[in-house]
This record gives structure tokens, C-alpha cells and sequence, in this order.
């Protein structure tokens, strides 16, 4: 039997809790050396499987429909999907016969239906862990609006602070701001004249380029610098 090699990674996941995608190639092939598997082709993905949607793994699908391979090996079936939609096509190609046989170094699957109830047990499990992830994320972000605290990046002159993840001064641009604004307040400059001193004053946008006209019509208008800030239209 034919076996394509699937492994994923995504940003989203916590470091030490999933092999890097290289760790999964070596794990992966060492377990098919053992085990007497015909791999003949490898999948690699850096990217979610919370949506449906990738394209590696789609592309790996519409091969095993076509009968190029009809084994996946994987390093666990929440490597293959976390949503119920391409979960799905997984079990229905078990049950069409596209699909052979699943092989997993870190947990057991046979071709049978108790086999494809504890997979369809396994994949509900990881699709229930970004549902409950997801809740828990939403959940701290209405915290965080709560006490008042932006949950997003801060506009010029704030940082985020990754030890308390709140938003503090930034002390080498938030001089150059507060004097922007102080500037534009005497009533005597223009926007250009403004956009040119902070320049001149080391405040520059990315790739240390001097800040378009109209990000500095928006720094000048943020309300974040009188304590107010828009979230998903609500203002805080």
C-alpha cells in the first residue's frame, strides 16, 4: 500500500506541546522504516487547520481521490484537521475506499468502525480544543475592554508590554508624539509642516521610512491619546 507523509505546523500552537515540522519528518520516517511503509510522496504545511481550506493538504486529498496513494501517515489525526469539515472528508474516504488506512506514531487507528469512531472521536476532540481556545481568547479580550486596556497594537508612542501584556509608554517615540501634538495645537502649523518636524524628530514609520501624510492625519485625530479607543464599533 501507498502512503503519503503529512505533517503540519502551525504558528498557533504552543511550541512544547507539538513537534516542529522537522521533528514530525523524523519521527514520521523513522516510523515507516520500522514499520514497513511504502511512502512515495511528503506533505508539509505551516499553517492552521482550525478552517478549512489549506491548500497542502487539499492538494494531498485530491491525489488520494485519485488513487496516486491510499494511506496517510501522520503524526496525530489533530495534525490532519481541527474542523469538522475537512475531518469529514477524511472519514468519508474511509468510507468510500479512497482512503485505506491511516497510521499514527502516537495513537492507534484500524479501518474498521470502532476504529473510525475512535478518529471521529480523536478529530471532534481537536476541533473541540480551538473552539474552546478561540472562547477562551474572546473571553480575555472582554476582560481586557473591561478594565479599559487596548487589546490590540497601540497607535505611535504606546508599546505592548509582553511580560504584563498591557500597553505602555514608548519612552523613545512618545515624546516626539506629545510634542506633534503640542505643535499642531499652537494652530500655526500644517499637517505637512507637522509631518516634516517628526521627521526631523527621529519618528519614522516602516522600514525607517518618514510617516505618509496620512498617518500622521490619523495620529493627529486617534482619540486613544485622550483615553478613548474604538473596538468592533463599541467605544471604550
Amino acid at each position: 500500500m501507498k502512503f503519503f507523509l503529512y505533517a503540519r505546523k502551525s504558528t498557533e500552537d504552543e511550541a512544547r506541546q507539538v513537534l516542529s515540522i522537522q521533528s514530525q519528518l523524523d519521527e514520521l520516517r523513522e516510523y515507516a522504516r520500522k514499520e514497513s511503509l511504502q511512502v512515495v510522496r511528503e506533505y508539509t504545511e505551516a499553517m492552521t487547520a482550525k478552517e478549512p481550506g489549506r491548500p497542502v493538504f487539499n492538494e494531498m486529498m485530491e491525489a488520494i481521490e485519485r488513487g496516486e496513494a491510499s494511506g496517510l501517515l501522520a503524526w496525530h489525526p489533530d495534525r490532519l484537521s481541527r474542523n469538522s469539515v475537512d475531518g469529514g472528508r477524511l472519514v468519508h474516504d474511509l468510507d468510500t475506499g479512497n482512503l485505506r488506512d491511516l497510521k499514527f506514531p502516537s495513537t492507534w487507528f484500524e479501518n474498521t468502525p470502532q476504529g473510525k469512531f475512535v478518529l471521529s472521536m480523536a478529530l471532534g476532540m481537536a476541533k473541540y480544543y480551538v473552539d474552546h481556545l478561540s472562547q477562551t481568547i474572546r473571553r480575555g479580550i472582554r476582560k481586557k475592554l473591561r478594565d479599559g486596556v487596548y487589546p490590540n497594537m497601540p497607535p505611535p508612542g504606546y508599546t505592548n508590554d509582553p511580560k504584563t501584556r498591557t500597553i505602555v509608554f514608548d519612552d523613545e517615540r512618545a515624546p516626539i508624539v506629545k510634542r506633534m501634538f503640542e505643535t499642531y495645537a499652537t494652530g500655526d502649523y500644517s499637517g505637512a509642516d507637522i509631518r516634516r518636524m517628526a521627521t526631523e524628530w527621529g519618528l519614522l514609520g516602516v522600514r525607517g521610512k518618514p510617516l505618509s501624510m496620512s498617518r500622521v492625519h490619523a495620529i493627529l485625530a486617534n482619540t486613544f491619546y485622550i483615553g478613548i479607543f474604538k473596538f468592533s464599533g463599541e467605544v471604550y
